[in-house]
């Protein structure tokens, strides 16, 4: 265990995405869209679909593996796995799944739930473990497979959303502290502008007792409210992250900001006057992986070689619940 007070460094990533691609001419065949209406609007082209066979916890596991060889520990050496996901392979948590794969017979592990903000704010839980010295090296996941939960007919949703997962190790350091600033927000008031509920009907067990049976529907969303909501809120939040952080929009390298719609991306660069050069974007190729998205294009950025030891990173997640947050960290230690 680290003295209390320790700082955290970001040593790590990796990422994984299925193999099957779905792209846009794809999808026109299946629903009344087209490669010109779909990138027009969000910037997508392909997404990667999880095989019927696959399952959320290989798809993570593999993700890890990546993160943790460039950190340049084992899965034993590491204390807490926090598993951001909406879309796990047991409703009860995946997050134990990922541990009994990668063999991380020390760690705990546990699920967090944030559905598109879910990676900043495991990032930020994982913080906190590490600041007060309860855990040395905590791996945190962004995974999600929103293809088993989608609507293969509704044209509003489907064109969206891809799978994959994503994946940081933070460790805990003498010599001060990477992660700069953060901020996090909820307001369940707008839950109905993005959901994945479940439906019951009432089911009688005897005659004063009536239970609800059911299942969860598929994903519902409101995209003029989401982009809306996007484009006040992740700008104003990552103003309050730097402000904590003490640093000025021109101190950022690079923006990464959860890959949902290359249209609220272009909006939230441009409110806070960052050059596009400096927003990494990987949507079209991979569309909205949801807590996965930071951490896959993170982890691309770093492996070819955009991203350098030091370099400041905002993040900024948004989504269902609704919740939005931001991260601010230098890469390495």
């Amino acid at each position: 265990m680290k003295a209390q007070g320790a700082g955290i460094a970001i040593a790590g990533s990796g990422s994984a995405t299925p193999a099957q691609i779905l792209d846009n001419h794809d999808l026109s065949q299946m629903v009344e869209t087209s490669d010109e209406w779909i990138r027009s609007r969000t910037g997508i082209g392909r997404r990667h679909l999880a095989a019927a066979s696959s399952s959320l916890s290989e798809l993570a596991a593999k993700a890890s593996q990546g993160a943790i060889a460039m950190a340049g520990l084992s899965a034993c050496d590491l204390d807490l796995i926090v598993l951001a996901t909406s879309t796990p392979d047991d409703l009860y948590g995946s997050a134990c799944q990922v541990q009994s794969l990668l063999g991380a017979t020390k760690a705990v592990a546990f699920d967090l739930t944030a559905a598109c903000s879910g990676f900043v704010f495991g990032l930020i839980t994982a913080s906190q473990f590490i600041r007060t010295g309860v855990y040395h090296n905590v791996l945190v996941i962004g995974a999600d497979v929103n293809s088993r939960w989608l609507d293969w007919s509704d044209r509003s949703t489907c064109v969206l959303f891809g799978d994959g997962a994503g994946a940081v190790v933070c460790q805990a350091i003498e010599n001060g502290d990477r992660l700069l600033g953060f901020e996090m927000h909820s307001d369940g008031t707008q839950n109905g502008s993005l959901n994945l509920a479940y439906r019951g009907e009432p089911k009688i067990l005897k005659e004063d007792i009536a239970i609800a049976s059911g299942t969860y529907q598929p994903i519902s969303m409101n995209g003029r409210e989401v982009y809306r909501f996007a484009v006040e809120k992740v700008p104003e939040v990552i103003e309050k992250a730097l402000y904590r952080a003490n640093l000025a929009v021109e101190e950022i390298d690079w923006l990464i900001l959860h890959q949902a719609n290359q249209r609220i991306m272009d909006a939230v660069a441009s409110r806070l006057k960052i050059p596009s050069e400096k927003v990494i974007s990987n949507l079209a190729e991979y569309g909205n992986t949801s807590a996965a998205s930071i951490p896959i294009a993170l982890d691309e950025a770093v492996r070819q070689g955009k991203i350098q030891p030091g370099d400041t990173i905002v993040t900024s997640g948004f989504g269902a619940g609704l919740t939005w947050g931001a991260a601010i960290f230098q890469w390495g230690k």
